[in-house]
């Protein structure tokens, strides 16, 4: 059992030496486009928060504070 476990440990020795665990350029393509595909994802996703937050101030009513100064801005014009 324990010379079973020994070879086992050096065949991973031997592969880890090998480099058989070193990217491929295609695992880094794929990766890089994981990771660009997720920033643009994520961009989007903020954008459409902006975008949104925008839009909802601009449907609501106007608050007193806005009414009270544009009164007092008019009031004085004739």
């Amino acid at each position: 059992m324990l010379r079973l476990a020994r070879g086992a440990l050096a065949r991973i020795g031997s592969r880890i030496l090998e480099g058989d665990n070193m990217p491929t350029a295609k695992k880094l393509a794929n990766i890089g486009y994981k990771i660009f595909s997720s920033s643009m994802m994520l961009l989007t996703v903020y954008g459409d928060y902006l975008c949104s937050a925008r839009a909802y101030h601009y449907f609501q009513p106007p608050s007193s504070q806005c009414q009270a100064a544009e009164e007092q801005n008019t009031s004085g014009v004739l």
